[in-house]
């Protein structure tokens, strides 16, 4: 493919997203394919001889979109938030376009230079303490990861390697392999299943303890926990915090959990992967109080902040702790910068686990620009009202009952009665491929997640999903009276 050629091409495919989104709402939201739909229509070999760029479009159409679900559609109440914009569209075009790699700060400045300023501007619009800053007097920073989860797995890792040198420097006869051996990590039994991922990748035990009646981590439980392990010699190493469950969306007690790990000297680390976007709005900060004890934050601009996927904002307190894991020097990657691992110029290859990086930052700048702070701020509190509208449906049909109040954007709701009809509705409408919704169990209660995710809901959207919802347990209320 020439340039004329990729010129003519980029255009059909701009047009093509212009009109896929304009169009989403006469499309279903789950596509009709069975596994192993694709394989019977894309030769099972690479072709010998280049196919002409004019069947790229017709190709993607006929044998791609069929199989796609429609993240972006109104219909798509599951999960949360996947953002796109156009700004973060055309950033990374530009990004893919340029082909720019960010290894150290001369491999390509602005890479670099732009992600530490980005993320400084997204602490200060969130309120977050200061020493996370690069701007600050401090040491610490921000970095972009490609996910929460990969946040989890640093944060965790770093927090062991920290408290193994620490428990060394103390007792220089301990074994490393020994120490290790006996690290343990806390969450709660609402938080991320990519906490338990990280500690089986981490090999550090994870103990999920329970939550409380609004699904919050308690610190009784915590503080009790840390105790009982103690006297079994173990060493209490990693806590995370959740603001804002993936279940119910519920908050841990960050000011009561993060004062008993600073005082057990536990590395405390906080996944706001959804809620944190609604940081940027004054009214919704009171939810981080206590969040100067963390030594680690994370948050996604790929969900509630319009940026393309894979965008994840984490921040830590001492960037030390990272670099004095992660540094591995070779003569070609001596960055030359003058400022090796400052606030400036900081060689992210020693924050993180891969050693070149894309340029992601460009797509936050974009957005966040083009956007603007107020405009972003809207879009969050719309969405908030949008839940609350869909909150008053449920309230109005005596049939249904809300597990939890409605929490930012996310409604928790269930048909009255056994597990087994609020299963077989949620299985209806799935079945029907129309809207799409996911299930969640909250203290032994199986409930159904309605969650407002697409930039293009409007309340004719929140109606008509309920209608359809209404529309199923008729028939189901209808086949068990009968």
């Amino acid at each position: 493919m020439n340039a004329e050629e990729f010129e003519k091409l980029a255009k059909e495919v701009i047009e093509y997203i212009v009109d896929y989104n304009g169009k989403l709402r006469s499309r279903n939201v789950l596509p009709d394919v069975e596994p192993g739909y694709l394989h019977h229509l894309i030769p099972s070999d690479a072709p010998e001889n280049p196919d002409h760029w004019t069947k790229i479009i017709p190709d993607f159409d006929r044998f791609i979109m069929p199989g796609i679900t429609h993240w972006n559609s109104p219909m798509f109440n599951a999960f949360y938030v996947s953002a796109g914009c156009y700004p973060s569209i055309v950033a990374d075009l530009l990004s893919c376009g340029i082909a720019t790699i960010g290894i150290h700060w001369l491999s390509s400045p602005a890479v670099t230079e732009l992600e530490v300023i980005v993320l400084d501007w997204l602490a200060k619009l969130m309120n977050l303490p200061e020493h996370f800053l690069a701007s600050s007097p401090g040491s610490g920073g921000g970095i972009i990861q490609g996910s929460a989860s990969e946040g989890i797995f640093v944060a965790l890792i770093t927090a062991k390697d920290k408290m193994v040198k620490r428990l060394q420097a103390k007792f220089p006869d301990w074994e490393e392999g020994l120490i290790k051996a006996k690290l343990v990590a806390y969450a709660s039994d609402q938080s991320n299943s990519s906490c338990e991922k990280a500690g089986r990748i981490g090999s550090m035990k994870i103990r999920l303890l329970a939550s409380d009646d609004q699904g919050r981590l308690r610190a009784d439980a915590l503080q009790k926990a840390i105790l009982e392990d103690r006297n079994k010699g173990l060493i209490p190493c990693f806590v995370m915090a959740t603001l804002g469950t993936t279940g119910t969306c519920a908050f841990d007690d960050i000011s009561a959990v993060g004062k008993i790990c600073n005082a057990e000297k536990i590395w405390l680390h906080i996944d706001a992967a959804y809620a944190g976007a609604a940081f940027i709005c004054p009214e919704f900060q009171y939810l981080m109080a206590g969040v100067e004890y963390a030594d680690s934050f994370c948050m996604n601009p790929h969900k509630w902040l319009l940026t393309t996927f894979n965008c994840s904002a984490f921040w830590v307190k001492d960037r030390h702790d990272l670099t004095n894991l992660f540094s591995v020097d070779r003569p070609y990657l001596k960055a030359n910068s003058g400022d090796v691992n400052g606030k400036y110029a900081p060689d992210f290859r020693n924050w993180e686990l891969p050693l070149g990086r894309s340029f992601r930052a460009l797509k936050l700048w974009l957005t966040l620009r083009l956007y603007g702070v107020r405009n972003l701020q809207n879009y969050i509190r719309n969405h908030c009202d949008l839940a609350k509208h869909f909150e008053s449906l449920v309230l109005q049909d005596n049939r249904f009952e809300l597990v939890c109040p409605a929490i930012m954007g996310l409604v928790c709701f269930r048909l009255k009665g056994e597990d087994s009809l609020s299963m077989e509705l949620l299985k209806s409408i799935t079945d029907e491929r129309k809207l799409y919704m996911v299930a969640g169990i909250f203290h032994g209660k199986y409930f159904i997640r309605y969650a407002i995710c697409s930039r293009y809901m409007e309340i004719k959207d929140v109606e008509l999903g309920w209608n359809i919802i209404v529309s199923h347990a008729d028939q189901i209320t209808r086949q068990h009276n009968s």
